[in-house]
């Protein structure tokens, strides 16, 4: 059984592995199960070998698995909008079929198109799901009324394909569309609500989400209005987590107990194993056991509350996981079967994978499935008190018993935090010190008290709710009390980075070695070997890579309509401009941040902001809190908050002009502009764009140009300091520069181009931005001039690798792919 299982789930997972779904999947699908059974049945026949049986049985689940993964995927993509609506004013007619992410002054929901028009003319083909975000008109929050599962609307939107910024490290908003089912995204213009709930009887999974939605209106109005913590006790009841503040996350994380705030399995354990007690109590009365076994009915009732609780909860991973383990212990009571431990952890995770190809892709499945399968495989040994048989328990002292229960308490915390090593720092950069310390507080605390009380509190009437949701959310506030106070320890985290595959299959052997079942005592030095076998995820990578004197990197970000770019030589970096600011975001927190975390980044040498604009300055304060630099270059006034913020930190700041240079590890900086004389006063008569600090970076056969917002003016300065002489040492060079201003009309004047012939150019501009960048006049003229133009929205992080004769490659471009564009876009790596 357990080799079929994994034999369907390898047969699916290939698929996650190919760019494209192969053209004849079908019948390369049907031909191996039609072969595997012809085998089987032959082998039957002529020598009925068991192994030759099960490797064909193997070989045909492994063919369904595929076929059922590429029928998944197949079915999704179909439902992308097409081309030719995107960026339209289109008016949609549905239902809102899933509980919104709302707050005081928008709502971002799921919808359900039942109609789409554009015009007067109806679109046959339309996805049937897309994703909306509804922002208020002049912020004014009542123009943005309730939204509620099961409503019927009709909208005024305009919608384009689902896309998201692709870099390494950071959220794959195309991915996330993709394993919601969206075929588009976009913004509400204006709403016309037409049926106020909308919802059949057969309905369950919507009306389930209606009652998500009543649950959480419940908590909001029975809860006082300043409660610091309803997002949370929210989150406990039902996993909606979008009302807890990141600065609460911050600490939840810090303190490794992020994995509480949310449906755990312990959760749905607990009101599976209520249900299971109040059927028992019910159906012992009478002569009703005669009918059906007691044990038989408190296992349905047991799998009935888990299933109802589940939904409730989201249908969220662990939740499921639990669900499916309950129905699996169900349906073997009923059955009389006896299944291990692991049988019923395999079928759960089949269960999983039939229903959501995808979930891989999330970190809750891999720490939830993980978890539980180091406590099974440590604890085996565990099933006896003090050496008793199970059931002889309570002929040992209470004493025994509870110092017995810490211990296997103390192992399971450690098997656990073992064990979850290589998906942590894999999945989140890093290592809460202090999580054995605040778990074993916060895990009784939460489990036991604010857990429970929340949950009845949501689900019991008002005048009893409010007593147990007020003391539920008091206990929490004082134990995120004692969580702040640890997560602002020094020593608190451990940041690494995204360890390699070696350093992961080497933990794994460790893992095995260090949790296995046995006394801790016994064969110590092979787990202490084990525990040093962990200890390579911790191995930092050359962050680097390998790069030599003279040599250096630029990374491109994909960061939307805004500038950032990494420069990285032998032993330094640079980051150039710090990205857009998008609402209570910035691209420091939302995409610069996680990659440099991922690639274990944690010092930056030097800061260069080009100007003030807030597309280029937007992400500065959020780095300045998480990572160190040694100093800043900028274009800024003396009034900007940001030179305040340096010299609070004492990271020394100067000013940017044409003339300084400096050199790293071979490279020569370059600064081209502003002029000598700028001087950045607070009423500076020229605006932000023409004093764009403009940087080059310079190798023996490279010259890349890093511009800002430069426009015409600050070009033509440029231009002419580019003296004959300064032009003969560009003239052997490959010539790499940037679009001014993102390829505004106003930029790339002809004369600066002429003067520098560039090689390649790129630009960084938002997808379907409002300012249409690059204008097509300037798209126009680098096509015109023969000069390769690459633009982020297509390309995803673009990765320059600029390296000495010895290292270059024939074919630069394209070398690797950080992951495959869903829709229509590849990340790029080139270099010369």
């Amino acid at each position: 059984m357990r080799t079929n299982i994994a034999a369907f789930i390898a047969g699916g997972s290939l698929l996650l592995f190919l760019s494209t779904v192969p053209e004849y999947w079908r019948w390369i699908c049907a031909a191996v199960v039609l072969a595997s059974l012809l085998g089987a049945r032959v082998n039957y026949v002529l020598l009925q070998s068991h192994h030759v049986s099960g490797a064909l049985l193997a070989a045909c689940c492994c063919s369904l698995g595929f076929a059922w993964n590429a029928h998944y995927a197949q079915d999704r993509l179909s439902n992308v909008l097409s081309i030719e609506h995107e960026g339209k004013d289109l008016v949609l007619e549905g239902r809102v079929n899933a509980l919104p992410q709302s707050s005081l002054s928008s709502a971002k929901f799921s919808f359900e198109v039942d109609q789409a028009f554009l015009g007067r003319k109806r679109i046959e083909s339309f996805p049937p799901q897309i994703y909306l975000s509804w922002q208020p008109a002049w912020r004014n929050p009542q123009d943005v009324p309730e939204v509620i599962p099961g409503q019927r609307w009709e909208f005024k939107v305009k919608i384009k394909r689902p896309y998201g910024s692709l870099n390494p490290h950071t959220f794959d908003f195309e991915r996330w569309s993709f394993h919601q089912d969206f075929g588009a995204s976009g913004s509400v213009r204006s709403g016309k609500l037409i049926l106020e709930k909308d919802i059949a009887f057969t309905e369950f999974a919507l009306a389930m989400e209606y009652q998500r939605w009543k649950l959480r209106q419940k908590i909001k109005r029975l809860l006082p209005r300043d409660a610091r913590y309803g997002g949370v006790i929210a989150a406990l009841v039902m996993g909606d987590q979008n009302a807890i503040d990141q600065e609460d996350w911050r600490v939840f994380n810090a303190t490794g107990i992020g994995h509480l705030i949310s449906i755990s399995g312990l959760h749905v354990t607990m009101l599976a194993g209520f249900g299971a007690m109040l059927a028992t109590l019910l159906w012992r009365r009478n002569t009703l056991p005669l009918l059906v076994p007691v044990g038989k009915v408190a296992a349905a009732a047991g799998f009935l509350t888990a299933f109802v609780y589940a939904w409730l909860a989201g249908f969220q991973i662990p939740a499921q996981r639990t669900m499916y383990m309950v129905g699996v212990v169900a349906f073997a009571l009923w059955s009389g079967r006896n299944p291990r431990s692991f049988d019923i952890w395999w079928w759960a995770l089949f269960f999983v994978l039939v229903i959501d190809p995808m979930a891989p892709y999330t970190p809750g499945f891999w720490l939830s499935f993980g978890a539980v399968a180091a406590i099974l495989y440590a604890m085996q040994d565990s099933d006896g008190l003090l050496g008793l048989p199970t059931g002889r328990e309570l002929e040992v002292h209470w004493k025994d018993r509870v110092i017995q229960a810490l211990r296997e308490a103390c192992r399971v915390q450690a098997v656990v935090t073992i064990a979850l090593l290589p998906l942590t720092l894999y999945w989140f950069y890093q290592v809460s010190i202090v999580s054995p310390l605040a778990n074993a507080i916060a895990i009784p605390i939460v489990s036991y008290v604010v857990t429970p009380l929340a949950i009845a509190g949501a689900l019991l009437p008002d005048f009893i709710g409010r007593l147990l949701l007020i003391p539920a959310h008091a206990t929490m506030d004082y134990l995120a009390i004692m969580l702040a106070w640890m997560a602002n320890w020094k020593w608190s985290i451990a940041w690494s980075s995204q360890p390699s595959w070696w350093a992961i299959a080497l933990s794994i052997i460790g893992i095995i070695i260090a949790i296995r079942p046995g006394s801790m005592q016994e064969a110590w030095v092979s787990r202490v070997i084990g525990l040093v076998l962990c200890a390579t995820l911790f191995m930092q990578p050359l962050t680097n890579g390998h790069l030599g004197k003279g040599e250096f990197r630029a990374t491109v970000l994909d960061i939307g309509q805004g500038t950032a770019v990494l420069i990285e030589t032998k032993t330094k970096r640079l980051l150039y401009d710090t990205g857009p600011i998008q609402g209570k975001d910035n691209a420091g927190q939302r995409i610069i941040l996680p990659y440099l975390r991922g690639r274990g980044i944690h010092q930056i040498d030097r800061m260069v902001i080009s100007h003030s604009d807030s597309d280029h300055i937007g992400g500065a304060a959020t780095l300045l809190e998480e990572i160190g630099f040694e100093s800043m270059m900028g274009s800024l006034l003396s009034t900007n908050p940001l030179l305040t913020n340096l010299e609070e930190r004492k990271i020394p700041a100067i000013p940017c002009r044409f003339g300084q240079r400096w050199s790293w590890d071979g490279l020569d900086f370059y600064i081209w502009h502003p002029n000598e004389q700028t001087v950045f006063e607070d009423q500076h008569p020229r605006k932000p764009n023409e004093v764009s600090c403009v940087l080059e970076v310079r190798n023996q056969g490279t010259s890349f140009w890093l511009t800002g917002d430069v426009e015409k003016q600050g070009e033509a300065e440029i231009t002419e300091h580019l003296t004959q002489t300064a032009l003969n040492h560009l003239k052997d060079k490959n010539l790499i520069f940037m679009a001014p201003h993102h390829g505004s009309k106003t930029s790339s004047s002809h004369e600066l181009l002429t003067a520098l012939s560039p090689n390649q150019a790129f630009a960084q501009n938002g997808y379907r931005n409002r300012y249409g960048h690059p204008h097509p006049t300037v798209t126009a003229r680098y096509q015109g001039m023969n000069i390769p133009f690459y633009q982020t929205p297509t390309t995803g992080a673009q990765v320059w690798s600029f390296y000495n004769a010895n290292k270059l490659n024939e074919d630069p471009l394209f070398q690797r792919r950080y992951s495959q564009r869903l829709w229509h876009r590849l990340p790029i790596e080139v270099g010369k």
